[in-house]
């Protein structure tokens, strides 16, 4: 595969899921609890991580865990607007 499809299916698929995403939102039955984008914040990141090659995804240093002096808490919401 080159780079030129990889590219074309990384943006088909994060079009698709941006449209999954919006469904989801609308159509989220909890209201008092309702979903936001920031709820898919890891989704959007693994479809970001297609993109790197199977070398480049391998090669990345994976977050450590805790009990191996990661961070406890990783705020993934954003900030509001002002």
């Amino acid at each position: 595969m080159d780079e030129q499809q990889r590219r074309q299916f990384i943006n088909q698929v994060w079009q698709r899921f941006e449209e999954v995403q919006n469904w989801a939102i609308a159509n989220w039955p909890d209201r008092d609890r309702p979903l936001s984008t920031s709820d898919f914040v890891e989704a959007r990141k693994e479809i970001l991580a297609l993109g790197l090659t199977g070398d480049a995804r391998l090669s990345q240093p994976a977050e450590p865990e805790p009990e191996q002096g990661g961070a406890q808490y990783i705020d993934v919401t954003p900030a509001p607007w002002p």
